[in-house]
């Protein structure tokens, strides 16, 4: 359980400020095992008053991304031949890493050129609080290059004063860059006098020095690790002394080692002529300049960013070193006129939650496993947690996962819906409101119930998705040429084909969901004893609409379609859902008269008001609400968890003899993790579960490739590259929850791979040497 905290700006500068400003480094030793736990939730709902083409055809394919920083992290579907494309597409996921701005961008589809970036929404760490929880609209704003830029820069800087061959004083900056998170005071002592510039041929007092630490965290270039280098200016009233380092390549977190030496103050003595005067008073109009490009070979260089740090900081103090965010540029947001690109409708939510170790959590963690025996169960500690919170969402997913995992969850959802059965006083609002029982069945539904959509659904609902066939039978909705009875056709063939899949798919229901359906219908038979029907409402106001009709109406939200329908999809899947949920409920069933406000469905659910999907309904609902032992238990079949396309590591070589990496859809379930060609093929390569190791990040230095991650097993490692870090972090969660009970787990492992006979992070020569590192707890 993590206690929700308000979002924490990330040390950055104002973007009115010339300056950057300093990222604090590491907390002191009491907050290291404090976990900040990001998160966003929210929907992109939709745009409206897009520039149109100034050709004839005026409309857009219009999509959106979310990115972080300059990392897209999310994509729409495209919605195409609009100038107001209507997304609606909800996102979640945790954020694994520090940045400066959520950014929305819309784009325009180009199937033969670059896609064409309308606008964005640009909206900085410390500023997303002030939008939490509700619907706004957002002028979008022109994008930039110069505003375009993410990463960050460790700079050290430190004063010294030489004194030359006459004895007087002088003063000179060393700037030194290079890519280490580690102190290199020893590469500054060891290099040798002779590069220093000839008037400064003399004893060091105290290093002065500027030290560019690291660069980290630098953006693709066109999917790619860029080719980055530094130019480092001393900037003042009347100079701008520019120096260069060499190019990086491949690497977004370059390492230079390089030393450059400025002057700052001359002795008295030297008197050869110079291009400008130096006063002892202008030090404090002095300036260090970083500016981080990517070489463009033939092309122009790209612009990463900048950061600006006056000398002065060293006013009291030898020495300074600290990491600054990359700023834009001046100019970078700042234009004289700017078009009206349109605007975006968005829901954002983001939360920053401060987790710590786990032996934090063991007395409230008891505390809410004791709930299912504490009577009254008001009283409990977990009823009383759902209760206090402000959102019920907040509380009710970790309850049920922590219940569930300790086999807990189907007596307290026992419990608390048989309070719910006590202030319900007609059978025929049994379980229709939204109360901590209702939510607590939702949410467990959702979790364990994930694969008996995908064994059920997903078949028919792709069929759907990827047919052009019309199923309005809407008079008023009715598009020129349509024929309503042809779409009655089409819908009831769907309706039937969905239906009957439902129907006899109680086998592949799991334990929990009968187990908690037999407690609910029992419980409903004792508190309306008088009611032959209520039995069969208590599991089907669950199991049909709050199970299958919602997944059905939106089947992206329950991963069994990559994204929100297109508008005439939406439309035939709201009919389907409408017409399913009606056959669900025992009481619409048993009644001559449906419950369809709307006239045309009432005429067509005549079609289905037959004593065949009675029967059907009714065996349906007493098999999945049954004690009795089945053949083949839900719970017996492998569990879907995750699958995507990524990029892997060939494990064997090339004619030419290098490895490489290609591009394969992976399929995670409780049994096995495989990857394939592509979609629905056969598996090209299996690991099973239970050999699985260890799962843990890879440096990006192992192959200059960043969000890539490690599978340690029994035979070579699996190395795979995601496709953004969000992604990256969420199959490396689920890949260690899936297999943390392992036997024979890692305590240590390698960060880097092993090539070239030798491992990278600590240079042992055997392949089977043991870890350098612990691994993740």
């Amino acid at each position: 359980m993590a206690a929700a905290a308000a979002a924490a700006p990330a040390a950055a500068a104002s973007s009115d400020a010339a300056t950057a400003t300093a990222e604090p480094e590491a907390g002191d030793e009491d907050s290291r095992d404090v976990r900040v736990l990001q998160s966003l939730r929210g929907k992109i709902c939709e745009a409206k008053n897009l520039l149109p083409y100034l050709g004839p055809n005026k409309m857009r394919d219009c999509f959106c991304t979310i990115n972080l920083d300059q990392e897209e992290v999310y994509r729409t579907q495209v919605v195409e031949k609009s100038l107001s494309p209507f997304f609606s597409e909800e996102f979640y996921f945790e954020i694994p890493r520090t940045f400066q701005y959520l950014s929305f961008y819309v784009y325009d589809k180009n199937v033969l050129q670059r896609d064409l970036r309308i606008g964005k929404v640009a909206i900085k760490k410390e500023d997303l609080c002030n939008h939490s929880g509700r619907e706004t609209w957002f002028s979008l704003q022109p994008i930039d290059s110069n505003s375009e830029v993410q990463g960050k820069v460790h700079l050290e800087l430190k004063l010294n004063e030489l004194i030359t061959e006459n004895g007087t004083v002088c003063q000179q900056l060393v700037v030194q860059i290079f890519h280490s998170k580690r102190h290199a005071f020893a590469d500054l002592i060891s290099s040798p006098l002779s590069q220093l510039p000839s008037p400064f041929l003399c004893s060091p007092l105290n290093a002065d020095f500027s030290n560019v630490k690291a660069c980290h965290g630098l953006p693709l270039i066109n999917g790619q690790s860029c080719d980055p280098y530094a130019t480092v200016s001393l900037v003042g009233p009347s100079r701008n002394d520019q120096k260069k380092t060499k190019v990086k390549k491949k690497t977004s977190n370059p390492q230079f080692n390089e030393i450059f030496y400025f002057e700052v103050t001359r002795s008295s003595s030297y008197t050869r002529k110079s291009q400008f005067q130096v006063e002892e008073e202008d030090i404090e109009k002095l300036e260090i300049r970083i500016d981080l490009w990517n070489n463009g070979n033939l092309v122009q260089d790209v612009f990463l960013g900048e950061i600006k740090v006056p000398v002065n900081v060293l006013r009291n103090d030898a020495s300074h070193q600290a990491w600054y965010l990359l700023q834009p540029r001046d100019n970078g947001n700042k234009s004289s006129k700017t078009d009206d690109l349109g605007s975006l409708r968005l829901n954002i939510c983001y939360t920053e939650d401060y987790v710590l170790p786990s032996e934090y959590y063991g007395p409230l963690k008891t505390l809410l496993l004791k709930s299912p025996d504490v009577q009254p169960i008001s009283a409990s500690a977990a009823y009383i947690l759902g209760e206090i919170c402000r959102d019920k969402n907040d509380a009710v997913l970790p309850l049920v996962r922590l219940l569930l995992h300790h086999d807990k969850l189907v007596p307290f959802a026992t419990a608390v819906a048989e309070l719910d059965l006590k202030d319900t006083q007609d059978a025929n609002t049994i379980f229709r409101g939204n109360s901590l029982a209702t939510r607590c069945l939702d949410e467990m539904m959702k979790i364990v119930g994930r694969h008996y959509l995908k064994v059920t659904l997903k078949p028919i609902l792709d069929e759907i998705c990827e047919s052009s066939k019309s199923c309005e039978i809407d008079p008023i909705k009715l598009k020129e040429g349509d024929n309503v009875e042809n779409n009655k056709e089409n819908l009831r063939y769907y309706v039937d084909k969905l239906f009957s899949t439902i129907v006899k798919s109680s086998m592949s229901c799991p334990t929990v969901m009968c187990d908690i359906f037999y407690s609910l219908r029992q419980m409903a038979t004792q508190r309306f004893p008088n009611d032959p029907h209520v039995q069969y409402s208590a599991v089907s106001s669950f199991v049909f609409l709050r199970f299958f009709a919602v997944a059905v109406v939106s089947p992206h939200t329950f991963h069994l379609r990559p994204h929100h329908p297109d508008p005439q999809t939406i439309r035939t899947l709201t009919l389907i859902s409408k017409t399913i949920q009606t056959l669900g409920s025992w009481g619409s069933l048993s009644k001559s008269k449906s419950s369809f406000k709307e006239t045309f469905m009432c005429e067509f659910f005549k079609m289905f008001q037959e004593e065949g999907y009675i029967m059907a309904v009714k065996k349906f609902l007493d098999e999945i609400s049954s004690t009795e032992t089945k053949v083949s238990s839900g719970t017996s079949e492998p569990v879907h968890l995750k699958e995507g396309e990524m990029y892997k590591r060939a494990q064997g070589r090339t004619r030419i003899g290098k490895k490489n990496f290609k591009k394969r859809w992976f399929c995670l379930t409780s049994r096995e993790l495989t990857y394939h060609r592509q979609p629905g093929k056969d598996a090209i390569y299996t690991i099973p579960v239970k050999n699985i190791l260890a799962v843990e990040k890879l440096e990006e230095s192992s192959f200059n490739k960043k969000n890539m991650f490690q599978v340690i097993h029994t035979e070579k490692p699996l190395y795979v590259q995601a496709n953004n870090c969000v992604e990256a972090n969420e199959w490396i969660d689920v890949l260690c929850r899936v297999s943390r009970c392992n036997q024979n787990r890692l305590s240590s492992y390698h960060p880097s791979a092993y090539l070239n006979g030798n491992w990278l992070c600590c240079l042992e020569t055997s392949e089977n040497a043991l870890g350098c590192r612990p691994c993740t707890a």
